[in-house]
């Protein structure tokens, strides 16, 4: 992670006050970019990603070798086309990949900050990545991308710079974070407080790691992204790899085994403490709370065409949150399309290969820049 490779990254020397009231300043953003800046410097696209995601977001990821989180939608002739648009997705504040993190090294201790990072929230995250945009001399944004909590960051994005970004496209996400989704985020948190390899925080200067405690909690989220039908259509029922049960605590089932192994390689590639800071940042977004409540107002003064996407199985984020976003900027007389995507993989979908989703939105990005670039 952020120890394991040389990322690049910008080192943002300008302070950035965050809303716990802490300073941070000369700090690394990890990011990765996809495509060319043209002459004109309009065809940019900014992605932000989800809770376990990443800078790398299509091709080989160089620290573990995979596919990049958003393969299916992004590189050359894909969804978002590498080969006309320039692309780029920065590992947010608080992550493992780069950017200024729990695990970098706080020079007043000479170990890793650890608990002693200061607590990020979404807005946070959003004000630091801006900072790319001037280093890019990029004036203004042809879109800003992302789903889940990258979709979070989308909405953000909007309102704290309403003039940055000609579209937006905020995928399967919310405007404030829910009752149930802080309680599954909590879940997580405290299988990880709760292995005694976490140390309050301090294993890296143990020279140790909460494995254990992190699997179980990327086990508990998994689930949270699938859907109950397609839970059965690939799973039901069926063991693994024996023609009966064993009376034990084996993983009998195919799906305990496919979670299994769902948590045994999250370990590999992501941080204990960044996950508990990440989920954190979520459970704190609730756009609406700084406009006294009305999530339209966070909008007033924005010109950006939006397009909202929601899936018919997504259970954490369901499409009546989405649509709330989309009454609201419909309510302000904002220009803003919305589509419902059929799919039976729940939360997930926009991660896989979902045809209709993967149609509807090369759709929108293609002809919104013919529209706007014109």
């Amino acid at each position: 992670m952020n120890k394991i490779k040389d990322f690049k990254t910008l080192i943002v020397k300008k302070p950035l006050t965050l809303d716990c009231g802490r300073v941070i300043n000369n700090f690394p953003i990890a990011y990765e970019t996809y495509g060319k800046l043209n002459e004109k410097k309009d065809n940019a696209i900014l992605i932000f990603h989800a809770l376990t995601g990443d800078q790398f977001v299509t091709g080989k990821n160089p620290v573990t070798n995979k596919d990049g989180w958003w393969s299916y939608a992004v590189g050359p002739g894909k969804s978002i086309d590498s080969d006309k648009y320039f692309l780029i997705c920065a590992n947010v504040i608080s992550g493992c990949m780069g950017s200024f993190g729990p695990s970098h090294i706080d020079p007043e201790t000479n170990n890793s900050y650890g608990t002693n990072f200061p607590v990020i929230t979404i807005n946070d995250m959003v004000n630091a990545q801006v900072n790319l945009l001037d280093h890019f001399g990029i004036d203004k944004l042809f879109s800003v991308i992302g789903g889940s909590m990258g979709g979070m960051q989308v909405l953000q994005f909007v309102s704290n710079f309403p003039d940055k970004a000609k579209t937006a496209v905020p995928i399967a996400c919310t405007s404030s974070h829910s009752a149930q989704n802080i309680a599954f985020n909590e879940l997580g948190r405290q299988s990880i407080m709760a292995d005694p390899n976490w140390i309050n925080g301090d294993y890296q200067k143990e020279n140790k790691n909460p494995s254990n405690g992190l699997s179980v909690a990327r086990m508990a989220a998994h689930i949270t992204y699938l859907s109950k039908k397609g839970l059965e259509n690939k799973f039901g029922r069926k063991l693994q790899e024996r023609d009966d049960l064993k009376f034990g605590f084996d993983a009998d089932f195919q799906i305990e085994s496919y979670l299994r192994y769902q948590g045994s390689v999250f370990v590999d590639r992501f941080d204990a403490n960044s996950y508990l800071y990440i989920t954190r940042a979520m459970d704190y977004f609730d756009l609406p709370r700084k406009f006294e409540g009305s999530l339209s107002k966070a909008f007033n003064n924005t010109k950006t065409k939006f397009f909202i996407i929601s899936f018919t199985s997504d259970w954490l984020y369901p499409t009546q949150e989405n649509k709330e976003i989309v009454i609201a900027l419909n309510s302000i007389g904002a220009d803003v399309g919305f589509a419902e995507i059929e799919s039976d993989k729940g939360h997930d979908s926009f991660l896989l290969d979902v045809p209709d989703f993967l149609n509807v939105l090369k759709n929108f990005v293609d002809k919104s820049y013919e529209e706007l670039t014109k």
